[in-house]
């Protein structure tokens, strides 16, 4: 808790106005790898408690779509259009291509979790399961030349979901944010350009 309270990053998130230390992480790949744009349609899975949400609303610049879905509530954010509900169900999954209206999507962005068990292999596979579903999502729905952000836990699995996204985008690149605590296994992978 006094790592947290102390964090560098949840301070400057507090003095922003973001909901979260999380958006640093968005801010900073944004910045080097320029994924959001005005007039883009983009898809924030895992979206709660919002600070994501808020970095993308801020850099559309009120031009674009912005779509975003959690199982968890999350407190409104003008410009996001939010859908409550568990991405692994079939009827959240209609609801989300419903909003959609048959657009494609230029960008995905997915900084999902599973409730942590403190069990490694039982974590990890729950995690590699919600990876697996923002990447078939993403294979439906998502434009040629268009982009995706995914969090990922290094460990087993991870070559797998490596390999996968090679099949789909043209380059994939790994991304470790400042914001990312150095303890953790978390990195981002980065598709770039739908094949």
């Amino acid at each position: 808790m006094l790592e947290h309270v102390n964090d560098e990053f949840v301070k400057r998130a507090q003095k922003d106005g973001y909901r979260a230390r999380a958006a640093y992480k968005l801010l900073e790949i944004d910045d080097r790898d320029h994924l959001i744009k005005p007039g883009m349609t983009i898809v924030d899975l895992g979206a709660a408690p919002g600070s994501w949400s808020q970095v993308v609303v801020q850099r559309l610049k009120g031009q674009g779509k912005l779509i975003a879905l959690d199982i968890l509530e999350m407190m409104p954010i003008p410009g996001v259009d939010f859908i409550q509900g568990d991405f692994r169900e079939e009827e959240i999954l209609k609801q989300l291509e419903a909003m959609l209206n048959n657009r494609m999507v230029d960008l995905v962005i997915a900084d999902m979790a599973p409730n942590i068990s403190g069990i490694s292999s039982v974590d990890q596979a729950n995690a590699s399961y919600l990876i697996e579903l923002s990447l078939e999502f993403t294979k439906e729905w998502l434009k040629p030349g268009g982009h995706f952000l995914v969090k990922v836990f290094v460990g087993s699995g991870f070559e797998e979901i490596m390999k996968e996204m090679r099949l789909v985008f043209e380059k994939v690149v790994t991304r470790k944010p400042k914001a990312s605590r150095d303890r953790s296994s978390e990195v981002y992978l980065l598709g770039l350009h739908r094949k």
